[in-house]
């Protein structure tokens, strides 16, 4: 029983806003929140702020009835026409992101908010210990505007069950919130374009290179070795990427080192799909293979079996959600590999995997020696396991 129901608060809330002011991948994570908010409050209108052209990645979803986009750099006179736009009109703000914008819009929109506060990361004892003050003093007064808040754990916590978690405090027990499967809801299809699926003529698996930064690249050499098989086995492979400049070059460079037998059976769909139309495509594939970036969770949550390169990233806190997952983590910190439900994490090695720093050189264009010790044959075998349970089937 919630809170808003059993009398504690005047009402359930009427309007509710759900805040998100980040990346794709970030705003796709929120909707298992959404999807126990609305068993929450059946009647109650929900929409959605976030950054502009973010969004599509919640095509459909049932349970939002309007989005409003904003700029991730908004000028003077967008925060004024937003604001007015915000201003008191909802019951309840679900802040989901730490960030000090975030939280100002919260305030500006309802009249109570829950909302995520900056976690303290793992790392040297006495420095921990001055950031602890420091952060402390930077949520105070986003503890003070809140009703309810979450404290960001970057080694320990999943990201879904932080989310989650910002419904604690309208249920009598804490734990209802988890005591049900939690799927993440993909945004609703859209048709292939012509020239991808008149290309499209045998078994295929879907691979995406590219990351948002360089620090979770995988070595090119390996993924020649990786499409190589694939083509071997008689799959076509669809290479995938987002327009971003990096991630077009990323697969021309990869289709360089090809032989002209493999590249019979490649497709490049780098920079031509929606987000929309990379969950069709995928939802077609045998399989899914990525590295840690936003399109590796949309695979996980087209229930496609999901097979992801994770470097200083830890999966305890950001891996792909498994559909249907009961409970609060289904990841462990460190494991070579590890299988739940549709989705498959491999790491390197090492005692230092994962670090959660910007690779080895801490900095967004350094190299991951865990993704460089990660080989193809890791990632061949669970491929392999893949095909075997899907034979078995």
């Amino acid at each position: 029983m919630n809170l808003f129901s059993s009398g504690a608060s005047n009402s359930k809330p009427k309007k509710v806003l759900f805040i998100a002011t980040r990346q794709i991948g970030d705003v796709l994570v929120t909707t298992p929140l959404i999807s126990k908010a609305r068993e929450l409050w059946p009647d109650a209108e929900f929409h959605f702020l976030g950054y502009r052209g973010k969004l599509d990645i919640l095509k459909g979803n049932p349970d939002i009835a309007r989005f409003i986009e904003t700029s991730d750099r908004p000028k003077l006179n967008e925060y004024f026409f937003l604001f007015i736009r915000l201003f008191q009109r909802y019951d309840l703000a679900i802040v989901t992101q730490p960030s000090d914008r975030s939280y100002l819009y919260g305030l500006v929109a309802a009249f109570r908010r829950v909302g995520v506060l900056s976690g303290h990361p793992q790392g040297d004892a006495e420095l921990n210990k001055a950031n602890k003050i420091k952060r402390d003093q930077q949520n105070a007064w986003k503890k003070f505007i809140c009703i309810h808040t979450v404290e960001v754990d970057y080694f320990s916590q999943h990201v879904v069950a932080e989310k989650m978690r910002l419904l604690e405090s309208f249920y009598l027990n804490s734990e209802d919130v988890f005591n049900h499967p939690i799927s993440v809801t993909p945004p609703v299809g859209d048709p292939l374009t012509p020239v991808i699926a008149n290309q499209l003529r045998s078994t295929y698996v879907v691979v995406h290179p590219g990351p948002l930064t360089a620090y979770k690249r995988w070595p090119l050499a390996y993924w020649q070795a990786l499409v190589t098989w694939l083509a071997g086995q008689g799959w076509q492979v669809v290479l995938s990427a987002s327009p971003a400049k990096q991630d077009l070059q990323l697969n021309r460079d990869i289709l360089s080192l090809l032989d002209k037998e493999t590249l019979e059976h490649v497709i490049d769909t780098a920079g031509m799909l929606s987000i929309p139309q990379a969950g069709t495509l995928i939802r077609g594939a045998l399989a899914y293979v990525g590295v840690d970036t936003s399109i590796t969770h949309l695979a996980a949550a087209c229930n496609v079996p999901t097979i992801a390169l994770f470097g200083p990233t830890p999966p305890s806190n950001f891996g792909p959600w498994p559909n249907g997952f009961v409970g609060k983590q289904p990841y462990t910190l460190r494991a070579r590999s590890q299988t739940v439900g549709n989705v498959t994490i491999l790491q390197g090695p090492g005692e230092c995997v994962p670090c959660r720093k910007a690779g080895c050189d801490d900095r967004a264009d350094s190299h991951s020696q865990c993704l460089d010790l990660l080989e193809p044959a890791q990632v061949i075998e669970a491929v392999n396991a893949v095909k075997r349970t899907l034979q078995e089937q």
